[in-house]
């Protein structure tokens, strides 16, 4: 041995490790790493050390030693490798295994080094200040990476500059400027309980044993059921990005994953992003054959208010029963009945579940029926369609819920009749019939901006002030 401590040079150039008793080799895993050793092993244990946990925090006790955990045996080694004194010593105990045991099967995600985008060195990105995001944008983000399939690697780096591993997607999604890994990730945020968890907060495993193979990091999307054991996961494993429903907290090593909130959360204010969020996308994006991200965005939103029963999988993008159902409890949870509890969100339901206001839907509440079947359609008039102002009765307005695609019945005959009696029939080329078409659509949306309305307020589809001045 050398002054350090090292093997000393051998004095044969033929003289293989292969040639050895297995128990007379130096083991890198129970000696304390030279500080001035540039051999591979030393250096590899020096970089496990730097990223390692705390033991108070759940790391492995040798992975922050600062003395050796057990003598070198190197008195049989010492004779092979040329003579010299011999030394002896006792090995310590092996490191206990890690949660789950060997047989438990790891995330797929072995990660890089701390990096600038594009993976620049040089710059001190401990250093960089975390940048305020809201929940909406982190989860736009992560969405983004799930929708262009970027596939996984722990080298490569995608066209918006972050490592495509799973620290790299986590570093994008929250806008660090650099790619961090799973050890420092923790330094951009605080540690949370899983009752707190929300929409963009996120999960860490670090494995001290094998610090970038080992560990993982997935982003929270919501919960997935009322009962808080599966949760909506975006994360970048191989061979991809994904998004899908989880087991809480992971389906492996699940008892050592920890929830973290990044630092720089901020509810967004009048940010661009915060208000495109937060507003109503229009009654179209809903109801039957809608299939658009609103769909899931909104049964996510119900989910988190109490909604997760109605749901058997998803939430997702296409319109089900499972969406009018919990869209209609969390209605009648606020007090509203009628047409103000159909089932499908307008502007009062989507600002309340967006912005956290009226009460959660009651979990020992009956489930609401399933709607009524369409009724039979009507025979046709034998009478001309009224015309403006010749004794039109006033009638009570039906519900959203009466038109849309699908919806049938005397009520949608009696938009269209109105449509033409005020001049707006244009669209028809045969009809008005008991039957929602894109006719009728068109021609109420015609209607609508006649008003002076736009955007969500001429989307085409009657409500409550359209329906009052076309029957006044």
């Amino acid at each position: 041995m050398t002054r350090t401590g090292r093997p000393a040079p051998l004095p044969r150039s033929d003289l293989l490790e292969s040639d050895l008793p297995r128990s007379d080799l130096l083991r890198f895993d129970e000696v304390e790493p030279q500080d001035d050793c540039i051999c591979g092993g030393c250096s590899a244990r020096r970089r496990a050390r730097l990223h390692a946990a705390p033991v108070h925090e759940g790391g492995h006790a040798a992975a922050r030693s600062l003395r050796r955990r057990a003598a070198v045996l190197m008195a049989a080694a010492g004779t092979a490798l040329g003579g010299g004194a011999v030394g002896a010593a006792t090995a310590a105990a092996a490191p206990a295994p890690t949660p789950g045991g060997p047989a438990v099967p790891r995330a797929d995600t072995p990660q890089g080094e701390v990096g600038g985008l594009y993976g620049e060195s040089g710059a001190d990105e401990r250093a960089a200040a975390a940048q305020p995001v809201t929940r909406a944008s982190i989860i736009e983000r992560a969405q983004r990476w799930v929708d262009q399939k970027v596939p996984y690697s722990m080298s490569r780096y995608w066209s918006d500059g972050y490592r495509q591993d799973c620290s790299g997607f986590v570093s994008m999604a929250w806008g660090l400027g650099s790619s961090q890994t799973t050890w420092t990730l923790p330094d951009f945020a605080e540690r949370i309980t899983k009752a707190e968890l929300q929409p963009g907060d996120v999960l860490i495993h670090n494995d001290p044993a094998s610090p970038r193979s080992g560990s993982h990091v997935t982003v929270f999307g919501g919960w997935a059921d009322s009962a808080r054991t599966r949760y909506v996961a975006y994360e970048q494993t191989s061979p991809g990005a994904t998004k899908r429903a989880t087991p809480y907290a992971y389906w492996s090593n699940s008892a050592t994953y920890v929830p973290y909130r990044y630092k720089a959360l901020t509810t967004g204010g009048s940010s661009s992003d915060s208000a495109a969020a937060a507003a109503f996308p229009g009654a179209d994006k809903f109801g039957p054959g809608a299939d658009n991200a609103f769909v899931t965005r909104l049964g996510e939103m119900l989910v988190r208010r109490g909604g997760g029963r109605f749901y058997t999988e998803g939430p997702g993008p296409r319109w089900s029963e499972s969406d009018r159902r919990a869209t209609e409890a969390f209605q009648l949870a606020q007090g509203w009945r009628g047409g103000e509890a159909d089932g499908v969100p307008g502007k009062d339901t989507w600002d309340y579940l967006v912005n956290g206001k009226g009460r959660d839907i009651d979990g020992a509440a009956p489930l609401p029926p399933p709607p009524p079947s369409p009724p039979s359609p009507p025979s046709p008039p034998s009478a001309s369609l009224p015309a403006e102002g010749a004794g039109v009765r006033e009638t009570a307005f039906p519900g959203p819920g009466a038109f849309g695609p699908g919806a049938a019945g005397e009520q949608v005959e009696l938009l269209g009749g109105r449509l033409v009696g005020k001049g707006f029939g244009e669209a028809y080329t045969e009809g008005p019939g008991p039957r929602w078409t894109d006719a009728d659509r068109s021609n109420v949306r015609a209607f609508q901006e006649s008003m002076g309305w736009s955007g969500a307020e001429a989307d085409g589809y009657p409500g409550p002030d359209t329906w009052k001045r076309l029957f006044s």
